[in-house]
Formats: structure tokens, C-alpha cells, sequence
């Protein structure tokens, strides 16, 4: 297994030269279209993501997490036409000055590279994350949870056809196997990938953070606390925090 992701992580890192080359509109081109596809496609999503709910117990916390269903695809699509639409973040001059031999040093807004990421058992995250990354100009390396393999691989597919139509390298995105030894492969890939995201529970971050030999951004687990103030209106307070405790407490 690992000669061949490091033969695909060496595709994706080549792949992650090209895309540095894209235009802003190129970019948002194959945004728009892969949001344009997802409804188009929605009986193949729905249908893998049944695969993936059929072995998975439906009073397990993690259920809801896992279920896709036309009102998440729509909103899945909306959000990435919003991120198509929003300037690009590349380019952008942050900090100029003079040094004193007279050298101009300016601080630009450039992609990373090769970003990886692991998740639990989130398809939605499949989407969100390519689409950040596409539109930050970098390439992206996928762990999914296992729980989550038909799905994920059922849009890693769709996204790969959106790729190939826009003349960009489909090694844009690698979906790493779901067997657990793949992951172990990810945290050791130093010249391959540039920097790795665990994205789930605080186990998945402890393990992620102790064991990567690549750079890693700890996101934090979330401690889903509310604040109230005193001088709020109480009524309005508690519809909020009921809200925000009950809507979907399964994320």
C-alpha cells in the first residue's frame, strides 16, 4: 500500500504546480460547475451514502453526521457557488517595506501546496474541503473515515469528472484508501504533502498532533459553550441557547 499512495502523492504534488497556474475564473468555473452537477448526480450520491447508512447502527450519534438527503446536497451546492463567488484570497499584498539596503520585501497571499485532511465520517466535508482548497490554489489529500467510504468515494468521482471537463489534473484531489494504514502513511509523508488538518474529535486531534511528521494546524474541538449577559433579554436568551443545543446534537 505504501509504494502506491507515495506514487499518487508524488501525482498530486506535481498536480499542485499546475494549479498555481490557473486563473481566478478557471477556478471558479469548475466551482460553479461541480455545484451545477451535484443535483444532476444526486441519485449516485444518495445511493452510495445509503451503502455507507445500511452499515451503520441508526441510534449511533454519528448517523446523522453520515446521512446525506436532497435538502444537504442542495445546501452543499449552495455553499460552494458562495465560495465561487467570493474574491480570490491569492495574491493579495499583506505587509511592503523598504529594508535599509534598499531592498522592497513584500509579504503576498500565496497557496501552500498540499494540503491533507483528516475526518471522521462527514461526507459533506469531502465537498467543503476540496472547495476551499481549489480556491485557495491547493491541492488536496483526503482521509475519510471508513464509515463514510461509499460516499466519499462516490464524490471524490463526481469531482474527478468536473476536473477532467475542466482541463485540470484530477490529482487535484487524491481520496486516500479507507484501511486505517493509509492514515499512518499520511502523517510520515514529509516532501509530500505541506501541511495536515485533522478535522473531528479531540481523539482524532491528539492522534493527529503525536504522531504527524508534517506540519499540522490543530483546529480545536469545539467546547459548545453559550454566554448570556445579564442584561440580555431572557426570552430571547433562552430560545437561542435552546436552539443551539437542540437543532442537530448529533454534530
Amino acid at each position: 500500500m505504501q509504494e502506491t499512495i507515495i506514487r499518487r502523492l508524488e501525482n498530486v504534488r506535481q498536480a499542485s504546480r499546475q494549479i498555481v497556474m490557473l486563473s481566478e475564473e478557471a477556478i471558479n468555473s469548475a466551482l460553479r460547475d461541480l455545484a451545477e452537477r451535484i443535483p444532476a448526480h444526486s441519485e449516485a450520491l444518495l445511493e452510495a451514502n445509503r451503502k455507507d447508512l445500511e452499515r451503520m447502527d441508526p441510534s449511533n450519534p454519528m448517523y446523522d453526521r453520515l446521512l446525506l438527503n436532497a435538502s444537504r446536497l442542495e445546501g452543499i451546492a449552495g455553499d460552494i457557488c458562495n465560495v465561487a463567488s467570493l474574491p480570490s484570497p491569492l495574491g493579495h499584498v499583506l505587509e511592503e517595506r523598504t529594508l535599509p539596503n534598499g531592498l522592497r520585501l513584500r509579504k503576498v497571499t500565496v497557496p501552500i501546496g498540499v494540503i491533507g485532511i483528516i475526518y471522521e465520517a462527514r461526507p459533506n466535508v469531502t465537498f467543503d474541503v476540496f472547495t476551499l482548497c481549489l480556491k485557495s490554489g491547493n491541492a488536496t489529500v483526503l482521509k475519510g473515515g471508513s464509515d463514510a467510504m461509499y460516499s466519499n468515494i462516490a464524490i471524490a468521482d463526481l469531482i474527478h469528472t468536473v476536473l477532467r471537463e475542466h482541463s485540470i489534473s484530477p490529482d487535484t484531489l487524491y481520496l486516500l484508501p479507507a484501511e486505517r494504514e493509509a492514515a499512518g502513511i499520511m502523517l510520515s509523508a514529509t516532501g509530500y504533502i505541506d501541511m495536515i488538518i485533522p478535522r473531528g474529535s479531540q481523539n482524532l486531534i491528539d492522534f493527529v498532533r503525536d504522531n504527524s511528521r508534517v506540519p499540522v494546524i490543530e483546529t480545536g474541538a469545539g467546547i459548545v459553550h453559550t454566554y448570556f449577559d445579564r442584561s440580555g433579554d431572557l426570552e430571547l436568551g433562552k430560545k437561542i441557547i435552546f436552539n443551539a443545543k437542540t437543532r442537530r446534537p448529533s454534530v
